[in-house]
């Protein structure tokens, strides 16, 4: 892969030059200056020399408002690419973008049960050799990391991946050095949440939740555009509220989190201990009697079928997300929720047992009408997400830390 030209787009006019070229081009060097409040000579040397380095292109010719008609200029998507990772507790997902999120190119590897922070790192390089392997023309501009668990976002150090049991992983060092472009990394729910900010299709709201529900839950929060990490960087840790007094003890100690009542493990369980007096039912025959073939994808598949045991606990889930959600609306007030993770695939269940819970319990008419949603960036959402920090920090400046 060839390297691209990061730091020097880094000054403040080029980035809003850019990011209005972007969000409202095709658009006038005189029409930018108007709207930015820089003076036209500014956007004029600005312009050229974002077309001289080839970020950004004239491709029309708009209307006159007397003499001569105005050149438009839009951003040049293709000609510089993002690499963004997804690094799980059992398999890497990468993908290769262009400017405007469109992918080239994407691959995944499985990662060994056991292994060292320098294997890791190896597979990590190895997983974007072959990403690039076959588009060696491109021109990337920067690699975004989405990492499970617990992150340094300054120093980008992945300071404890549960999922693998290794601490103090200096990817964002590694990588510079092996591939000479600028680095950026954030826990994998936060990458995923800014992502599904970055790339909304209708006008972006700027306060919005994402809530990622499979093997644990977690949540990303982006507010004022920004990602929400707060002062210890423990903001969205949502799934670690206490749901249930007198429930089922957590993997972090505690008895009844949100985690023990609505994750993919907390339906398999749930299945496991109710299926006895429902052993003539769906569920019962598709795992032929063994219990330990029960996931929360068996159940969903069984309640699609017919089931009417999955449907129930599916549908209780969906009451007990609701019931977190709504603790969430009443704390943040977000302009809107998304659900994403394994258990989001069950959504035709469970997204109307959320929104009713919600309608039920929230305080105002606004908190029972907050838009919830279900992602629809699929199972390479964080890893699009971590590309959009790379974006975020060309197009809108740093994508700061908000504390």
């Amino acid at each position: 892969m060839k390297k691209g030209s990061f730091q020097w787009m880094k000054s403040l006019n080029r980035t809003i030059i850019l990011n209005k070229i972007r969000t409202d081009g095709p658009i006038s060097r005189a029409q930018i200056a108007k709207e930015t409040k820089l003076t036209p000579p500014t956007v004029s040397s600005l312009v050229s020399e974002l077309i001289e380095k080839e970020f950004v292109i004239e491709s029309e010719q708009g209307e006159s408002i007397g003499g001569r008609k105005p050149t438009l200029l839009i951003i040049n998507s293709e000609r510089f690419y993002i690499i963004g990772l997804d690094v799980g507790a059992k398999k890497i997902r990468a993908i290769l973008i262009d400017l405007s999120g469109n992918a080239i190119n994407k691959t995944q590897k499985l990662i060994p049960s056991s292994i060292s922070g320098d294997d890791l790192l190896a597979l990590i390089n190895e997983t974007i050799s072959n990403l690039t392997s076959e588009h060696e023309t491109k021109e990337v501009i920067g690699i975004g990391v989405g990492m499970h668990g617990a992150v340094d976002v300054d120093k980008g150090t992945s300071l404890f991946a549960p999922g693998l049991n290794l601490r103090d992983i200096p990817i964002k060092k590694i990588l510079e050095a092996e591939f000479d472009v600028p680095v950026r990394i954030d826990n994998d729910v936060r990458a995923m949440a800014f992502g599904e900010y970055w790339f909304m299709e209708e006008k972006k709201d700027e306060n919005i939740v994402t809530v990622n529900i499979g093997n644990g839950v977690g949540a990303g929060i982006v507010l004022n555009g920004r990602i929400f990490h707060g002062k210890y960087d423990l903001a969205g840790e949502i799934g670690h509220m206490t749901i249930d007094l007198n429930g089922n003890r957590c993997s972090c100690g505690n008895i009844g989190c949100w985690q023990t009542l609505i994750s993919g493990p907390a339906i398999a369980e749930a299945a496991v201990k109710q299926i006895d007096i429902h052993s003539d039912g769906i569920l019962f025959k598709m795992i032929e009697g063994d219990l330990t073939k029960i996931e929360g994808k068996t159940v969903f598949e069984a309640a699609i079928s017919g089931d009417a045991l999955s449907k129930d606990i599916l549908e209780k889930t969906g009451e007990y997300i609701g019931i977190g959600l709504t603790n969430l609306i009443h704390i943040l007030n977000p302009a809107k929720i998304i659900i994403g993770g394994g258990v989001a695939n069950a959504s035709p269940i469970i997204l109307p047992k959320i929104k009713e819970t919600i309608l039920k319990r929230g305080l105002t008419s606004q908190a029972k009408s907050t838009p919830i949603y279900c992602s629809n960036l699929g199972s390479y959402g964080t890893a699009i997400g971590a590309c959009a920090l790379i974006l975020g920090e060309i197009f809108e400046g740093e994508v700061s830390i908000v504390s």
